[in-house]
């Protein structure tokens, strides 16, 4: 164990020799190389300072990334940036050439990492912002969204300043790939949810306060959790759903109707006049376009039933609210049973009619037949 640091520490000894015979004996040299860098750095900080000053603190209403990221800037990156700048002026020996390479790496490593991590809770952050009800469930996320966040940048840039460095990271990644396999399978479930979760909040299929339909139900969501979705149902009782489970059936967001569409079948009777059938589209179409927010889509005549010949009237309520869809298909069924009353016309219902027939076929008038005797 002496040996292997005591030959690091004569690397060591050698290379600090080295540096520093280099800078007393090419004095000229190493004041001209410090000169560029420590003008690279003033540039860098001023830079810095004026991006800070001309950025807006926010954009959109949500705090500016672009100024976030600028604001953490380290001032160990700018000194490892400018050194490293000076030495495409200045032929370094050897030892300090690696000395500032190896510094400006893991400069740049902690650097991109601190960028990253802003720039991905930067943005969950500006997501939050703008939630409105799911905020609240956002924010309750951000803990985790954080830890993950910091696992994966400082973990990678660990890796990265290791390889730089010289050390065989092979074994680090198998192992830690490994692991992480591990603890994927015995988490299954939980990550399944919790990024269900997340696809719930940035994606936003529905928020709280949506009324959705999926499977066989429907309600109003109360609660968007890290695991489970609550609904309250239209009859009263609050539903659990799982985000995964929740995210597999096909959602229909009753909230974000713009315009209800009413179909209206009915049948009228086949004594009607062929001319009375031709004009009742154009009777129907003039009662829809008299309705309020009511778009007349089609009326046709759609076949013949067995005791009625058949309609088809569409039309669409162009306001999204259910109260106001009823109100309409209402108002639009009261108007056609009026204007169908003044024109004459008379609605189908089941019928059956019977004939009476001659042992022979011929059909016989029942008033005609004579009262058999007793």
């Amino acid at each position: 164990m002496a040996d292997p640091l005591g030959r690091a520490a004569v690397r060591a000894e050698r290379a600090f020799g080295e540096s520093w015979a280099w800078i007393t004996q090419d004095s000229g040299e190493a004041l001209f190389g410090a000169a560029i860098a420590g003008a690279i750095l003033v540039a860098l900080w001023l830079l810095k300072w004026g991006a800070l000053r001309l950025l807006p603190r926010e954009f959109a209403g949500a705090p500016s990334l672009l100024r976030a990221l600028v604001a953490r800037t380290l001032s160990l990156f700018l000194i490892a940036a400018a050194l490293d700048g000076a030495t495409h002026a200045v032929a370094l020996p050897g030892p300090l050439m690696r000395l500032v390479d190896n510094l400006f790496t893991i400069a740049l490593a902690v650097q991109g990492a601190l960028w990253i991590r802003e720039l991905v809770l930067g943005l969950v952050h500006r997501r939050a912002g703008h939630g409105g009800e799911d905020a609240v469930a956002l924010g309750n996320a951000m803990g985790i969204i954080t830890v993950l966040v910091n696992v994966v940048v400082w973990l990678l840039a660990a890796i990265l300043i290791l390889d730089n460095l010289g050390v065989n990271v092979t074994a680090l990644v198998a192992g830690l790939g490994v692991g992480g396999i591990a603890i994927g399978l015995a988490a299954q479930g939980i990550f399944s949810d919790l990024f269900a979760a997340l696809a719930i909040l940035f994606d936003r299929p529905f928020r709280v306060g949506d009324t959705i339909s999926y499977g066989t139900s429907t309600g109003t969501v109360e609660h968007i959790g890290l695991k489970t979705t609550r609904i309250r149902s239209l009859s009263g009782e609050q539903l659990v759903m799982a985000n995964t489970k929740l995210l597999e059936q096909q959602v229909a967001n009753l909230r974000r109707i713009e315009e209800r569409r009413v179909v209206l079948n009915f049948g009228i009777v086949y004594q009607t006049p062929p001319d009375l059938l031709e004009a009742l589209p154009g009777h129907l179409q003039a009662i829809v376009d008299a309705q309020a927010d009511c778009r007349f889509d089609r009326a046709a005549f759609t076949g013949f039933g067995p005791s009625s010949l058949d309609f088809e009237l569409i039309f669409f309520v162009t306001v999204p609210e259910l109260e106001a869809m009823t109100a309409a298909r209402q108002a639009v069924g009261f108007a056609i049973v009026r204007r169908f009353a003044e024109l004459g016309v008379e609605f189908a219902y089941p019928t059956q009619t019977t004939f009476t027939a001659a042992p022979d076929g011929r059909l016989i008038d029942p008033t005609q037949i004579a009262e058999r005797p007793r």
